[in-house]
């Protein structure tokens, strides 16, 4: 055995408070563009407030890679007993194990849970410590406690190397807005074509009109009463697409304490009453679209509350890139353009496992399709 790798121990954590913030946070520091979604902060809020836990089938099963008291990998990795809350859907697939009686659940899950939001999954601080960290998650993968695993969300680099390691790649669309050095909101619209310009105007005009205007509140600035009334909107939106919240108020409370610098929260108001909100995760290069609702209908209102405003907040701040979530063409026509996503997923059973990847094959082929007719409607000049 190498010498250097027999230093290296393997912990299995339920809780990352085994891992302690400082050891996690340090990890997650040591990366390429780490994102607000894989903090401590973050990924404990979820499991202390009842969100993503045990209850709700999100199972925590961290694997931790320590170099005597150094953390030096790790992952997020839970074991799940159902497919909500993931933004990868592989219901098909969990439906024909059933059907030849298998079991799909329980499976292997490394994501951010209710999070679409591309960021590391295997995080190390050097290329041997990563290699034991996939060694390890390859032993869990194999035991027969699982059928699957899947890694929703990886870097780039990181898919490279789990299809080296037996992965099967997927890929899938999402719409982000780039800032081109833009000074101002109108030299943004400058930069598309006519119509586009046209329309976005009259949006923005017809919520003047109706006399709205909008709080902006940073995380330091947001008080008890604010996370009531967001919680109001967020739940409302949920109610309209017959569905249950997946997240509660004390976890929106515990980031706005743990992660204040992180938050933008933007209010809606309408003769004194506030009616709508959206709520936005950041850092300096990149804002994240994540939640909305509001109280009462009004034309246009959610896009102006939802992007437009966040549009001005990232020019106003030279936040480089703006990530609108999942799915959306409508976003193209205020901007944003279509980006490939990547998850990754290996199957125990074999013949599963060929007739997924022949799927995923003819998959990626509509998926380049798809994005090769988005681009010959790029609302840019």
């Amino acid at each position: 055995m190498n010498s250097e790798v027999s230093h290296y121990r393997m912990r299995l954590v339920d809780s990352l408070s085994e891992i302690g913030q400082a050891n996690w946070d340090s990890l997650l520091q040591s990366q390429e563009n780490p994102n607000p979604f894989l903090s401590y902060a973050f990924l404990h809020a979820l499991h202390e407030s009842g969100s993503a836990s045990a209850q709700t089938g999100w199972i925590p099963r961290f694997i931790s890679i320590w170099d005597q008291d150094t953390l030096v990998a790790a992952m997020p990795l839970y074991e799940k007993l159902h497919s909500y809350g993931e933004y990868v859907f592989d219901w098909a697939w969990a439906n024909a194990y059933q059907q030849h009686g298998l079991h799909y659940y329980p499976k292997l899950l490394s994501a951010i849970p209710f999070t679409p939001v591309q960021g590391n999954r295997l995080l190390s601080r050097t290329p041997l410590a990563k290699q034991v960290l996939l060694a390890h998650l390859g032993n869990l993968i194999r035991s027969e406690r699982y059928s699957s695993c899947h890694i929703l969300f990886p870097t780039t680099v990181e898919m490279q190397t789990l299809q080296q390691h037996g992965f099967m790649q997927r890929q899938g669309v999402q719409f982000h807005w780039q800032n081109q050095g833009f000074h101002d909101f109108e030299h943004f619209l400058t930069s598309l074509e006519q119509k586009k310009r046209k329309n976005i105007r009259a949006e923005r005009r017809k919520v003047q009109e109706a006399g709205v205007q909008f709080l902006r509140l940073r995380g330091k600035d947001i008080e008890e009463a604010d996370w009531y009334f967001f919680k109001q909107c967020y739940d409302r939106t949920y109610a309209e697409h017959h569905s249950s919240p997946y997240l509660n108020l004390d976890f929106f409370q515990r980031i706005g304490t743990s992660m204040p610098e992180n938050i933008l929260l933007i209010i809606a108001i309408l003769n004194h009453e506030r009616i709508a909100a959206a709520l936005f995760i950041h850092n300096k290069t990149t804002i994240y679209g994540r939640y909305w609702g509001s109280l009462q209908h009004l034309p246009c209102l959610h896009f102006e509350t939802a992007y437009y405003q966040a549009l001005e907040f990232c020019i106003e701040e030279k936040i480089q890139v703006f990530e609108g979530g999942a799915q959306g063409e409508h976003k193209m026509a205020r901007g944003f353009l279509p980006q490939k996503t990547y998850s990754a997923h290996y199957l125990n059973e074999p013949a599963f496992a060929d007739a997924v990847a022949h799927f995923l094959q003819r998959e990626q082929g509509g998926i380049d399709n798809y994005i090769d007719e988005l681009h010959e409607h790029t609302p840019f000049k």
